[in-house]
């Protein structure tokens, strides 16, 4: 396979959900020593890890793997954030070294972290990352496309390769990590031009700016949904290059490469949830394969959520991106394993099933 089409064949593998699989898990949980759905959505998360391995019971989701696409975003230089684009290379650095809140909770969960390059602006001079730049940065969307086509299919293919390389080294769950000053107004654009809902549906505060911040945000996103309305209309690829970013663009890429290779997939907060949506329009089922790690404040992430019929495992306030969420989240999908996989039934526990 050549590096340009990793994306393409990924997106052809994805797979419906083992029908079999399903019909046999949610039978089975009937089976176990608890009341018809007495654990609410563990039940649910069970059966969907037996519909995406093809096995009832599902494997453990275990060993995890992180990945954690970097890359800078032109629309910095419309003011929508307080933070320089500097600090999304200064933290970079900081996941290298173990010091981000993502490393402290996959060392928890027992999860790698890889930390990629797509797009860092300021030079890394370091190591520890994989560098698979594909540009400094994005254009400023509110003025000229984020990316090219060509460009996005680039940033995808990385994504699926991750992906590729992860599970291909033993990894039989993945986590989608993102960093990068000035995504969120990117999310924003790509959720609205996605959905079709308006710029001050699916725009927040991101790194907590005030009102004024807030109404300036969302009017560089509805600036770039104007300018960008012909390729938005054109389909999701052309939509995601001229308003996405980067490490949007890889997200999604390893996402549907996740979904293609048979593993389940946790996605993060509104960055992760506006990667998701671009790869179940690029990809239709890719989402199936997908869990919602938990609810991000970010209005976006909830519109995605609905848009996609998808519930999150957790609703914990959190903003911070990075993974963070969805590695909260991994030990809730390992215990829907383990209840399956360990839980006595009725007939093995001798225990007496009510009265019908």
């Amino acid at each position: 396979m050549t590096p340009a089409s990793a994306f393409a064949h990924a997106a052809t593998a994805v797979a419906p959900l083992d029908a079999t699989a399903i019909a046999e898990a949610t039978a089975y949980q009937d089976r176990l020593t608890k009341p018809r759905c007495a654990l609410g959505r563990l039940e649910d998360v069970g059966i969907q890890l037996a519909g995406i391995a093809g096995a009832c019971p599902p494997p453990l989701p275990r060993p995890a793997a992180v990945a954690v696409f970097a890359a800078d975003h032109g629309v910095v230089a419309e003011g929508v954030t307080p933070w320089p684009q500097e600090v999304t290379a200064q933290m970079v650095a900081n996941f290298v070294t173990g010091g981000a809140a993502i490393n402290v909770l996959a060392r928890q969960a027992g999860a790698s972290v890889t930390v990629v390059d797509v797009g860092v602006a300021t030079p890394l001079h370091f190591d520890g990352v994989v560098r698979r730049s594909i540009r400094p940065g994005t254009g400023n969307l509110a003025v000229e496309p984020a990316m090219s086509v060509d460009e996005c299919r680039a940033a995808l293919d990385v994504g699926a390769e991750v992906a590729a390389s992860a599970v291909a080294g033993g990894a039989r769950i993945l986590v989608t990590g993102e960093m990068g000053i000035g995504n969120t107004t990117a999310s924003a654009a790509v959720i609205a031009a996605l959905t079709g809902r308006l710029a001050a549906e699916v725009t927040g505060r991101g790194t907590g700016l005030d009102d004024t911040a807030l109404a300036h945000k969302i009017a560089v996103v509805e600036r770039a949904l104007a300018l960008h309305a012909g390729a938005i209309a054109a389909g999701p690829l052309p939509a995601l290059a001229a308003v996405g970013g980067l490490e949007l663009a890889a997200l999604a890429g390893f996402i549907v490469g996740g979904a293609a290779a048979g593993v389940p997939v946790l996605v993060d907060g509104v960055i992760a949830n506006a990667a998701l949506l671009a790869a179940e329009r690029l990809a239709p089922g890719a989402s199936q394969r997908c869990i919602a790690g938990h609810r991000s404040t970010e209005p976006g992430a909830t519109a995605v959520l609905e848009a996609l019929g998808m519930t999150p495992l957790l609703d914990l306030g959190l903003r911070l991106g990075e993974g963070s969420g969805a590695c909260l989240a991994l030990p809730v999908v390992e215990a829907a394993a383990r209840i399956m996989r360990e839980m006595a039934t009725f007939d093995s526990a001798g225990v007496t099933e009510k009265d019908v």
